[in-house]
């Protein structure tokens, strides 16, 4: 009886340690999170699953083109996966050719898919506060990100991570590339 009881302890500190483990990896470490919707694509496409790193912008700043989470600032457990163009201090403006300026020179760039046609906000120079990023989607033309007042400037604090690991569809599983 001694040896059972024995057994049933150590099985439960075993759960209960790899608990507290998936607990921490999971609120301080990586987050799971599902792309819903075709504005990333061609590079993320509507129900991949992915892996975001929540620790890595604790020891670095976000740099330009990385892909990131964010939550929507208007609805509960609605997280938005942009990339990033502007940084902060920077002005921002889209033309009517459809390029982006950054500080007034065009930003050599080819992850757009497809020509911008509304710079929204843009068309006017935007300048980033010390801690402000600019967003958009892959899909220019099929995005609410930073050109949309509702979206706006992403705040540094407001950003989760960075989009690091496919995980769904198995076919497509692997690191995400920024560049």
């Amino acid at each position: 009886m001694k040896k059972v009881l024995r057994e049933v302890l150590s099985t439960s500190l075993y759960i209960l340690f790899v608990l507290c483990a998936v607990y921490l990896v999971i609120h301080f470490v990586g987050q799971r999170t599902q792309v819903l919707g075709s504005s990333m694509e061609p590079k993320l496409n509507s129900e991949d699953n992915l892996i975001v790193d929540k620790i890595s912008y604790r020891f670095h700043d976000p740099e330009r083109f990385d892909i990131i989470v964010f939550p929507f600032r208007y609805e509960d457990n609605t997280f938005y996966i942009k990339r990033i163009i502007g940084l902060p201090g920077e002005t921002v403006q889209i033309d009517a050719e459809g390029n982006i300026l950054i500080d007034g020179e065009v930003l050599p760039e080819g992850y757009g898919k497809e020509v911008i046609e509304s710079p929204g906000r843009a068309y006017e120079e935007i300048r980033l506060g010390d801690d402000e990023y600019f967003v958009l989607g892959d899909n220019r033309n099929n995005s609410t990100d930073s050109r949309d007042p509702s979206v706006g400037n992403i705040t540094r604090k407001e950003i989760i991570g960075r989009a690091w690991l496919r995980i769904w569809p198995l076919e497509d599983f692997g690191l995400i590339k920024h560049r």
